[in-house]
């Protein structure tokens, strides 16, 4: 089929809750893609920072295959070696005890939200300690819960009631988090970066002061690293930049090289807090899914892949500084908005399209997730498209 064909059929059959660009990938490798009519593509976008290995990376596939042809799914009434050598893994070098896993990082957090309450309630015996602090600008998620989570009012409309025990607060505004707690509270939820709202770090200051307030009013810390984490920052988590460790860590998106997972990490006391029974995933530690994340976790234990991906953040960086109408950068690592001049970020992405670039936007500024393996080759040539695209503008 060609573009059109797969347009065409794809729209007949699937509901359009989303506002699809005309473009039907095909296959890829690394950070250059494919459509069905046989046109390339650089990958500024790495399916919103999934694709964390690029398209197709060799050991990844052959693991993905391999695991594939000896068994592809197992009920978590019984265990399976992939998934335990998964998350023995992926817990020592978070410094965390215990996971539980998902398929998403709407899963991932939903557990996290859930683990606050339970661990509050288990701990104080009290149905009214369970309103969670979040941030304005914030987004956990597309279910009821993890969208009454997010602090952003476009997304609370149209699906009433949304779940309660949930309270807004500014990001960067510490009176402000301070005068949000009461004896209600039992943890406080946030992204190091808010990526879909507009790629914002928080402050150092602002962070310290959480895990203070945190430790003063025994709340439970969740640090949501569903786009901020596996790598993205130039660290494995980006908590790491922060000097800090959350009770909770959420993870999806890059961890499973482009397969779906998510995962709640936990710490000390949280790491038992469900008991069986009282949570649970069909798919959750699917071993397909774990051998390709395998591959990702041996390539960020790697001080030298590592190491590369913090330098090419930074000639990333540079670069997209010097184009023509961005004002400003924002972001760490490989995780970037650019605040444009004169220009809009919709705009910008379409006629990228257009000559062969796929980036992504994030409120009014363009965003670039590229995969970690991306070249110096591929930045350079993605940057002379959108530096043609903007000298025009």
């Amino acid at each position: 089929m060609n573009t059109n064909e797969v347009i065409e059929k794809y729209n007949s059959a699937v509901i359009s809750s989303y506002g699809r660009l005309n473009l039907a990938l095909e296959s890829g490798s690394g950070a250059a893609g494919t459509d069905a009519d046989g046109r390339q593509y650089i990958d500024f976008g790495s399916g919103i920072g999934t694709n964390s290995l690029g398209y197709a990376d060799e050991e990844w596939a052959d693991a993905v295959s391999a695991q594939a042809h000896k068994m592809q799914h197992i009920s978590n009434y019984y265990y399976n070696a992939t998934a335990a050598e998964f998350a023995a893994k992926l817990t020592a070098m978070t410094g965390t005890d215990k996971l539980f896993f998902g398929n998403s990082g709407a899963e991932a957090n939903e557990c996290a939200i859930k683990i606050a309450r339970k661990r509050s309630f288990d701990k104080y015996g009290d149905q009214n300690r369970t309103t969670i602090i979040t941030l304005v600008n914030s987004f956990h998620g597309r279910t009821v819960t993890t969208l009454s989570a997010t602090g952003q009012d476009v997304f609370h409309n149209y699906f009433f009631p949304f779940t309660p025990g949930f309270k807004y607060v500014e990001a960067n505004n510490i009176q402000a988090l301070r005068d949000a707690i009461d004896g209600t509270v039992c943890a406080i939820m946030f992204e190091f970066i808010q990526g879909e709202g507009g790629v914002v770090p928080l402050d150092k200051e602002f962070v310290d002061e959480i895990f203070a307030l945190a430790a003063e009013h025994d709340l439970a810390t969740i640090s949501d690293e569903v786009q901020t984490g596996v790598g993205r920052t130039g660290k494995l988590l980006a908590a790491e930049h922060f000097g800090v460790k959350p009770d909770v860590v959420t993870l999806a998106k890059g961890l499973g090289g482009g397969l779906p997972i998510g995962v709640c990490l936990t710490r000390g006391e949280y790491a038992d807090v469900l008991t069986p029974g009282t949570h649970g995933s069909t798919f959750g530690g699917n071993p397909v899914v774990c051998a390709g994340g395998i591959v990702v976790l041996n390539r960020l234990s790697d001080e030298k892949f590592m190491a590369e991906v913090a330098e090419k953040a930074a000639y990333f960086r540079k670069s997209l500084e010097a184009l023509p109408k961005v004002k400003s950068v924002s972001g760490i690592g490989l995780m970037l908005g650019a605040e444009l001049d004169g220009v809009s970020a919709g705009d910008l992405l379409k006629a990228a399209l257009e000559n062969g670039l796929l980036v992504l936007t994030a409120k009014t500024k363009l965003r670039c997730l590229p995969p970690l393996t991306i070249t110096y080759e591929q930045i350079d040539a993605g940057m002379a498209i959108l530096r043609g695209i903007l000298e025009k503008a």
